[in-house]
């Protein structure tokens, strides 16, 4: 497959580097026009989550952004403060995991000189950085319980003390919040504050999972090749199409974090202008290209169905077909299922009765 013209600007991928804390300073005359900056894609499943995006920005409601590690939850974040009016003023992220339990209180509320040992001086927190701007609380279900108590409290009645202090500040705020964990079952577990949770949860917007969007990986390869052969002085000019069918087969646990970074290694193992095939190697595979093969759903279904055959039709274990394309077991089966492939031989109904023993 050549490369054509790289789409720029649209990509569903994490900063390359994400640091935990930082601010936006470069504020652009048109901040509409950097919205969607760095999102790629076309699919269903992504235009769903940005027209929820472009529906809530505005509104300068709470935002609770769920999904995978690795979908560009981030991206989200970014875009909903780009789109909204205060989209000017500053843009500044922490992740909760990232951040020892004892320090986040100091990182999010701040603290006066003497709160603790150590504290020489005086430290602003991130809700005074971001008075007037955006907040973005990332991996909030990392937040100890400890400490919820005291966001609710800033969210509610926005102020808030420094640690060690007594005076008020009044701050204005907007908060953006993120998870990959299930808040929900969290919260039936006693982890996470119900009242919390119902607080954050004004408008929740999903990212999907790299796998439910086959058909961006192409543009998404691109997109990737052309940053990374400029950055090395490197020029790729064809993809194979078993290549790219085995991106796309792929079941891409790591997201669009795991894409970006098998794409960087292929990029530095090319060599004749060909991009390599990064994925582990699989000793039952060897898939073929055909022209014959126009659309991505009949590329697939051949990709499942020379797997199966080479593999003898075992679905599970080490040398099944699952484990070679890099899929769980459970997720091959719905493939199969949704390609109506069967066992050569073997009625529908057998074929189901016997993957589900």
């Amino acid at each position: 497959m050549s490369l054509g013209p790289v789409t720029r600007g649209r990509s569903m991928l994490h900063s390359p580097m994400p640091g935990v804390f930082a601010v936006d300073s470069d504020i652009d005359q048109n901040c509409s026009d950097r919205s969607f900056k760095d999102i790629v894609g076309e699919s269903p499943a992504l235009k769903a989550a940005l027209t929820k995006v472009q529906r809530v920005a505005p509104t300068g409601s709470t935002v609770l952004v769920l999904g995978e590690t690795g979908t560009g939850k981030e991206l989200i974040a970014r875009a909903i403060h780009n789109l909204s009016d205060r989209c000017r003023r500053p843009f500044v992220k922490l992740n909760c995991a990232a951040i020892p339990s004892d320090l986040l209180e100091s990182e999010l509320f701040g603290h006066e000189k003497g709160a603790f040992t150590g504290a020489l001086t005086q430290r602003i927190g991130r809700f005074e950085t971001a008075h007037t701007g955006t907040l973005f609380l990332d991996e909030i279900g990392d937040l100890p319980l400890s400490l919820q108590p005291k966001l609710l409290r800033v969210l509610q009645e926005r102020e808030f003390e420094r640690l060690g202090g007594t005076r008020t500040h009044q701050i204005d705020v907007r908060l953006v919040a993120a998870t990959h964990r299930d808040l929900t079952e969290m919260v039936n577990r006693g982890q996470f504050r119900s009242d919390l949770y119902y607080r954050i949860n004004v408008f929740p917007i999903t990212v999907p999972p790299l796998r439910a969007r086959p058909e961006d990986i192409p543009q998404l390869v691109q997109h990737f090749v052309d940053i990374y052969a400029r950055r090395i002085g490197m020029q790729i000019d064809h993809i194979a199409k078993e290549t790219m069918a085995a991106f796309q087969a792929y079941a891409w646990p790591g997201n669009i974090r795991e894409l970006q970074n098998l794409v960087e290694r292929s990029v530095i193992l090319a060599s004749n202008g060909e991009l390599p095939n990064p994925l582990p190697p699989s000793d039952c595979i060897h898939v073929e290209a055909s022209s014959g093969l126009g659309t991505f759903k009949e590329s697939q279904r051949a990709l499942i169905l020379r797997a199966l055959e080479a593999c003898a039709w075992i679905i599970g274990g080490q040398r099944g077909a699952a484990a070679k394309l890099g899929l769980k077991r459970t997720t091959l089966i719905t493939k199969m299922r949704y390609f109506g492939i069967t066992r050569p031989g073997a009625t529908f109904d057998t074929t189901w009765q016997s993957l589900s023993d």
